[in-house]
């Protein structure tokens, strides 16, 4: 039974993701239909007397759900954004969060295998007929997946052991063609988050991913990353030996995998390379003049010498955008130095909240201050505990969450994806040390407000309102600011 499913689902592709594109086309235009006939179904419950929110809520999980599924089988750039979209897993209660769990680790554990015939075409068709003989070996067998692609182990001619990356055949068209998809069913991200620009964050979304499928940009990326941390004490960024076409050509890393490190490391060891995972984003752009925006735990090795091993550089852009620090200095801030007059300002200036928007401030501040937390003492634990009761803080189903109707600026894209991600893995890592310091570090602004944070703590009087909402209870959740 189990084989002639396998071999069904493979027939005729040679172990690559579906790139018909009348398959893929179908698989994603059933999202929106299905969509359609939930809210056509809800109106007659309605009229049966089930409440507006049940009905909703009832709506929402369904498609939620529906989406993940769609995205598992189709790959490419689907999985890239049902990555970004693990954290609404978080949100749910454990019982209920089940069918996504399922579903993303499909997503992330399924990735089809290429047939050495077709991995010998690929390299074929970049390198010329007479590929081999620039290698001393090359393992037919796949040593790694993405979701575009496959790494294969080898010797480089002058004796280097090297990472050989091959995208997989149709993989480009595809992706190009979820994207086109993607675009039109924008409308479904307001499930998530009814108050965004989805149309704005949906093209910065798509334009990253699009970025991600040339290697040669990517080669770029990794030799200025290469050249940045050479001979650095914490990270190691693998050369690259040669880049053509679809395949790039790196040293090998030889490291043990963070994923291991989070099943089993000691309480020490998964602090330490927690801490070097985020040291190694935010000094990024720093360092490079670019943002590394795919932390995720298969990006890292943990090297025999203790230091962090760092590879696939497609997920890069130019950083930090205009008006960025500027955002940074001003919310966090009102945020954890200012009022929630000076909270309403900063947010609405740049972008998180629409200008005519009513929205209850009072509410967007308490859950501001609960999540600048590790901002406001030295030391600080992370945990995926932690983290679930963030996030399911934020994006709550309730018609009435607040934070459901906030907005994120178009241009932040790059960097919301790179910092949620990471924080995701170091929450993994049950991580703990001075993460307010690491942030300092990397950026003056921060350090500033920190500084005022800390002046103000040695006051009689202190107005800020990180401590006003931890001090004062909320007793209204109607305080709406227009």
């Amino acid at each position: 039974m189990t084989k002639r499913r396998t071999s069904s689902r493979s027939r005729g592709t040679g172990g690559t993701p579906p790139v018909r594109t009348a398959v893929r086309n179908a698989k994603i235009a059933a999202l929106p239909i299905a969509f359609a006939g939930r809210q056509a179904a809800g109106v007659a419950q309605r009229a049966r007397g089930r409440s507006s929110a049940e009905v909703s809520l009832d709506i929402q999980m369904r498609t939620a759900q529906h989406i993940f599924e769609v995205l598992g089988e189709l790959k490419g750039c689907a999985a890239k954004l049902g990555q970004l979209l693990a954290l609404y897993e978080l949100a749910l209660p454990p019982d209920l969060a089940e069918p996504y769990r399922k579903a993303l680790a499909q997503l992330q554990d399924s990735a089809p295998t290429m047939l050495p015939s077709r991995v010998h075409e690929a390299m074929a068709a970049e390198l010329g007929e007479s590929w081999r003989w620039n290698f001393r070996e090359f393992d037919d067998r796949r040593a790694a997946g993405a979701s575009i692609g496959q790494v294969h182990r080898a010797v480089w001619r002058d004796g280097r052991q090297a990472a050989v990356k091959v995208m997989y055949p149709g993989a480009h068209e595809a992706v190009l063609n979820d994207l086109e998809q993607l675009r039109r069913l924008s409308v479904l991200a307001t499930v998530f988050v009814p108050g965004a620009d989805v149309p704005a964050v949906t093209e910065a979304i798509c334009t990253s991913v699009a970025e991600e499928l040339d290697y040669a940009a990517e080669a770029e990326h990794q030799r200025i990353f290469a050249d940045a941390y050479a001979d650095d004490p914490d990270f190691v960024v693998p050369r690259v030996i040669t880049q053509r076409g679809n395949v790039i050509v790196s040293e090998w890393l030889h490291g043990t995998p963070v994923s291991r490190i989070i099943e089993s490391g000691a309480p020490e060891e998964r602090s330490r390379v927690g801490m070097l995972i985020l040291r190694f984003l935010l000094s990024s752009w720093t360092r490079t003049g670019l943002l590394y925006c795919d932390p995720h735990p298969g990006n890292f090795r943990v090297l025999p010498d203790g230091r962090l091993g760092v590879v696939d550089f497609g997920a890069c852009v130019v950083w930090p955008a205009v008006g960025f620090e500027d955002l940074v200095s001003e919310v966090m801030d009102a945020a954890l130095n200012g009022t929630m007059a000076d909270l309403d300002t900063a947010l609405r200036q740049h972008g998180f909240v629409e200008a005519d928007r009513a929205y209850d401030v009072a509410t967007i501040a308490e859950g501001i201050a609960v999540t600048t937390e590790p901002f406001t003492q030295h030391d600080f634990r992370f945990s995926t505990e932690w983290l679930r009761h963030r996030v399911r803080h934020v994006m709550d189903l309730r018609l009435t969450n607040a934070h459901r109707q906030m907005s994120i600026p178009a241009y932040v894209t790059p960097f919301a994806r790179a910092l949620l991600t990471a924080v995701g893995v170091v929450c993994q890592l049950d991580t703990e040390g001075p993460v307010r310091g690491e942030f300092a570090r990397w950026s003056p602004e921060l350090a500033a407000v920190f500084e005022r944070f800390d002046t103000r703590s040695a006051q009689p009087t202190d107005l800020g309102l990180a401590r006003q909402v931890r001090t004062t209870p909320v007793t209204r959740r109607f305080s709406v600011v227009s």
